[in-house]
């Protein structure tokens, strides 16, 4: 009933868990369990920490299929996955219970501009919660400039406060494993984003910046499920990535096709490499996670495609109906 993953979160976090919600965490589901019923899970993020699922777990054919079918339908897209120069993920979350996910050069590590500015954002939140960081105002300021507009000197201040091999080490720290040199790669800053300033590379293939969109997805899930750090933490998280200032990309598709939904957002842009990633929630039943990490110079526009292409294998819009 509990993955392996959810159970060491709530034996690491027990000491910032006051005793009687970490029994109420642990009863009742099992309660649920006893009697038969369906857990009753409410309509805010997060969802309860108890229904987290790993992803590589919750790998569905179906959504596969339908992913790799629209892909392979834009002829233009097809050099770009063979060369592993395009890779996009989905999760489905509208059954907190039973999530689904799909990716296409899943494990493949890209140079991701920006986006990983959300490593920074957690190594933060991690920092703050042991009292290892101040959380005034102007630390306050500068990772909403970070997040919302991606803006290079606040990020550069943030590196600074916490350390970059700080934010390696959060990365790589086994409660999250966003970074993992034996499984692929993932989410990694090796470096100020600023043109001084030591290099610290990622070790598979030397990148400052970098990405896979399985461990994007995997931020992204954890966030919704509360994973991350603790629960004032999370809330705080999500206050940053909601609400993006730079209108293009995901953002750009999702202002026409649903724009009252939620978005927690980061992106990335450097020369012809191009990274989105959202977890979008609302309007028409969309509770989803999308990443693409893209190295081409049309990136920006087929990433506004993405988004069409994610909602048609989900079957919010458009679905998709594969040829027998």
């Amino acid at each position: 009933m509990y993955h392996t993953h959810t159970i060491h979160h709530l034996l690491l976090y027990s000491r910032r868990l006051p005793l009687i919600y970490l029994l109420l965490i642990i009863i009742l589901p099992v309660q649920s369990h006893l009697y038969g019923q369906t857990t009753v899970v409410g309509d805010e993020l997060p969802y309860s920490p108890y229904l987290y699922q790993e992803i590589d777990q919750c790998y569905d054919t179906e959504l596969q299929e339908k992913l790799d079918f629209l892909v392979a339908s834009k002829i233009e897209w097809r050099p770009l996955v063979q060369q592993k120069r395009l890779a996009i993920g989905i999760v489905d979350l509208r059954k907190p219970s039973k999530i689904r996910y799909a990716s296409i050069n899943g494990d493949h590590m890209m140079y991701a501009a920006s986006l990983p500015k959300i490593a920074v954002l957690l190594t933060a939140m991690e920092c703050i919660a042991d009292s290892s960081l101040q959380y005034d105002q102007a630390l306050k300021k500068d990772l909403r400039l970070m997040i919302a507009r991606s803006n290079n000197a606040a990020t550069t201040r943030v590196i600074d406060k916490v350390g970059m091999m700080q934010i390696a080490k959060v990365m790589q720290q086994p409660e999250y494993a966003l970074y993992d040199q034996n499984d692929g790669g993932g989410l990694w800053v090796g470096k100020r984003y600023a043109a001084a300033g030591i290099r610290n590379p990622e070790p598979i293939q030397g990148l400052s910046h970098a990405a896979t969109v399985r461990q994007v997805c995997r931020f992204y899930t954890m966030l919704a499920y509360g994973q991350l750090v603790n629960e004032e933490m999370t809330q705080e998280m999500l206050k940053y990535l909601v609400d993006p200032k730079i209108y293009h990309k995901f953002v750009k598709a999702l202002r026409v096709r649903a724009p009252r939904a939620r978005v927690y957002r980061k992106s990335g842009s450097w020369r012809n490499y191009h990274a989105d990633s959202a977890l979008v929630y609302g309007e028409g039943n969309r509770r989803y996670i999308v990443v693409a990490l893209i190295d081409d110079p049309n990136g920006s526009i087929i990433c506004t495609e993405i988004i069409s292409v994610a909602e048609s294998a989900l079957g919010i819009v458009n679905p998709v109906v594969l040829p027998k």
